[in-house]
């Protein structure tokens, strides 16, 4: 198959390219320029997308002996992904940037441009498996990005690849440095990639503004002040701005976002539990949609927070009963449907956090 190989300028994508050569097929590299000031976007491990790593890609391209282009997609990455994630905060919500990212730019404008090129699969070095068109987990349970890419349909998964979701991370580095590529022990980057300073609240405020609203309990008493819903997530403990913990001792937690009013309500860690999930925009990985309840695991976050559940489609969206509570779970994540069956690796579908219920909602 003639591919095209995503190239971040990090070890995962370089392998990924690499194990596409070896599988004989016909590799290009692109790296995708994100930034309109590229220079910018990396100190040391945090962000992504800067000169350094476009650079990384060109020299572990020539290592491989394939084609290597540098596409402009800032304009694309700024209106989908960062422009998303502003307005979300704005809303009150919690959007995962990575998740529309994946969605909007690599397997949707990549992905397109590439078909009409010629192109048959897109291969990137996100740690995931397909297996006959089916989404699974992958091998190294701390790497999986399985959850930030179940937001993609059937189509699109037919036309991508992920070589390297079937080994662990070790591994991966220790065979770059046999292949000779240099990012072998170039550190991850972490945090949300067009933040390099991991100054989420900053970074929004900057964008956003002044937005002052108030801080209140359960029963509406006011706490305090802040500057904006923006600075604030369902689950949040640290950064308040409250003087102490309730008169109780405990800690409180962020329970509510009213992004109308601007207000932020606080409570205990019971009042995070949540038994019912609503979401819009559903995605069944499959491409068929179920004709009735699905039993699953759902998780609302890219680590953690899973509880087995009662899946059923709504019209555009998905209603999610669970038999365990899940607390932090915020508008704009998605929650992600698994098969519930021993390996508990197989992705069914996804969809946008909408709305929740503390109400302990009767599962068959």
């Amino acid at each position: 198959m003639r591919v095209l190989a995503a190239m971040s300028g990090g070890v995962d994508s370089a392998v990924a390219a690499a194990r596409a050569v070896d599988a004989g097929h016909d590799v290009v590299g692109v790296h995708l320029a994100l930034s309109a000031t590229p220079g910018t976007l990396r100190t040391g491990s945090r962000g992504c997308c800067s000169k350094e790593d476009a650079g990384d890609a060109r020299r572990a391209a020539d290592v491989l002996g394939i084609p290597f282009y540098v596409w402009d997609f800032a304009d694309r990455f700024k209106e989908d992904v960062i422009d998303d994630f502003v307005a979300s905060y704005a809303a009150g919500e919690t959007p995962n940037p990575c998740l529309r990212c994946n969605e909007k730019i690599k397997f949707s404008a990549l992905a397109d441009r590439a078909v009409a090129l010629g192109f048959d699969a897109v291969v990137t070095g996100h740690y995931a498996r397909l297996d006959g068109g089916v989404l699974r987990r992958a091998v190294d349970a701390d790497k999986d990005q399985s959850y930030v890419l179940a937001v993609l349909t059937a189509d699109q998964l037919s036309r991508a690849m992920f070589p390297v979701g079937d080994t662990p991370k070790p591994d991966i580095r220790a065979e770059a440095a046999e292949r000779g590529l240099a990012v072998a022990n170039k550190p991850d980057s972490h945090d949300i990639c067009f933040i390099p300073s991991g100054d989420t609240r900053a970074f929004l405020g900057a964008k956003i503004g002044v937005r002052p609203g108030a801080v209140v309990d359960a029963d509406g008493r006011e706490l305090g002040k802040h500057d904006g819903v923006h600075g604030f997530t369902i689950g949040q403990r640290k950064g308040l701005g409250l003087p102490g913990p309730a008169a109780d001792g405990k800690p409180r937690y962020v329970t509510g976002i009213d992004p109308e009013s601007g207000t932020v309500r606080v409570g205990s860690v019971e009042d995070l539990h949540v038994w019912t999930v609503l979401a819009d925009r559903a995605i069944w990985t499959s491409g068929e949609v179920p004709d009735g309840p699905v039993e699953c695991v759902a998780q609302v976050r890219a680590h953690g927070g899973t509880a087995p559940a009662v899946a059923e489609p709504s019209g555009a969206g998905l209603v999610v009963r669970l038999r365990e509570p899940l607390t932090g779970v915020a508008k704009g994540q998605a929650v992600v449907l698994y098969r519930p069956d021993p390996a508990g690796d197989e992705v069914l579908g996804s969809g946008t956090i909408s709305g929740t219920s503390r109400e302990l909602a009767p599962v068959s």
